[in-house]
């Protein structure tokens, strides 16, 4: 149940070898019903007493599935009934307690997605199930796109396929927005300049964090891996910022 606190006492009892996620692992878990979502927000709702991860001894962060699930529930709850996190909190203290929910609140979320067992990560809990790669006609149609138009974006590099012509599912979004632009009248020539900048900003972020992803130490790759996270998301959010300050500007008499 989402609402059940993922206390280590709790964990534990339940099973020492429960699969326990990094904030990254989770951020990528939750991207996908939340494209909003940061590593900064997780940490906030952390800090806000409605999540309870473990801690390492290093300090990093360690979500279980309950864990998961009460994120889910949390964002469900701001984005589709628009509830204060005051009155999300009294519902998961409620749920915390076996009370029902003081009113009607948001429904429970989907189960996690089970992880895939047969691939280990390097402190032997099992790594998250890895989506192959879509074939051109499954990729364009996940993303509205037709298959010119797929090509397209192939030529102007805003996607790259690997060598069987293959698309990760993880580009989805890139190819969701162009087909949302399409529609706009933008074609993928156009588009250049975002992929030119996402290089430039890319290679800012590299200069920061490429030391420590050198290293052999899985604590420093893990600090890494969380930083890059981060730092994505706060590009992202000045890249908007300054977007929509450019375009008020342009509706200034």
């Amino acid at each position: 149940m989402p609402g059940a606190r993922a206390s280590a006492s709790g964990d534990d009892a339940a099973g020492v070898h429960a699969a326990r996620l990094t904030i990254g692992a989770v951020l990528a878990a939750l991207r996908d019903d939340f494209p909003d979502v940061t590593i900064s927000k997780i940490r906030y709702l952390e800090s806000e007493d409605l999540v309870h991860p473990q801690r390492t001894p290093s300090g990093y962060r360690k979500f279980s599935r309950a864990d998961v699930d009460r994120l889910r529930y949390v964002l469900t709850a701001q984005r589709d009934h628009y509830l204060p996190l005051r009155v999300i909190k009294e519902h998961l203290d409620a749920l915390d307690r076996g009370l029902p929910l003081p009113g009607t609140g948001p429904a429970p979320p989907p189960p996690a997605r089970e992880p895939d067992r047969s691939v280990q990560e390097p402190d032997g809990e099992p790594a998250e199930a890895v989506v192959p790669p879509l074939t051109p006609d499954e990729f364009a149609r996940a993303a509205g796109l037709d298959r010119d138009q797929l090509a397209d974006c192939v030529q102007f590099g805003l996607l790259v396929p690997d060598a069987e012509g293959r698309h990760p599912a993880g580009d989805l979004p890139i190819a969701q927005a162009a087909a949302g632009l399409a529609r706009h009248g933008f074609e993928p020539r156009h588009l250049r300049a975002f992929r030119t900048g996402a290089e430039r900003e890319a290679g800012l972020v590299e200069q920061l964090v490429a030391p420590v992803l050198r290293s052999r130490s899985e604590d420093a790759r893990a600090r890494a891996t969380e930083k890059l996270a981060e730092l994505a998301a706060l590009s992202a959010q000045l890249h908007r910022a300054l977007l929509e300050a450019r375009l008020r500007d342009l509706l200034r008499p």
